[in-house]
């Protein structure tokens, strides 16, 4: 299932590629989503939060519709962080 399928410009999926090269930035990302559980990926009102944070890290302006959008991405692929095939998915729907 592609990424496009759900409205992500990808332009702004190539910018945000490259700005997680940035190890600084990688280490903030990994420390908001430290202890993420598969429940709190499928609950909206907390992946709408880690939206708000992730983006205010990463610098990128997202709209009210952008939002829905990758809220309802991530609902829609139901990841289980801990599964290393959910992880290798995303990976490979992203690289």
């Amino acid at each position: 299932m592609s990424y496009t399928k759900y409205g992500f410009d990808p332009a702004q999926v190539e910018r945000i590629k490259l700005k997680m090269k940035n190890p600084e930035t990688k280490e903030r990302v990994k420390m908001i989503l430290q202890g993420v559980t598969k429940y709190d990926l499928q609950d909206r009102v907390k992946v709408r939060r880690f939206v708000g944070m992730l983006t205010k890290v990463l610098g990128e302006k997202v709209t009210e519709q952008q939002t829905e959008q990758l809220v309802n991405f991530v609902i829609a692929q139901k990841i289980d962080p801990n599964n290393t095939f959910h992880l290798i998915k995303l990976w490979g729907m992203f690289r």
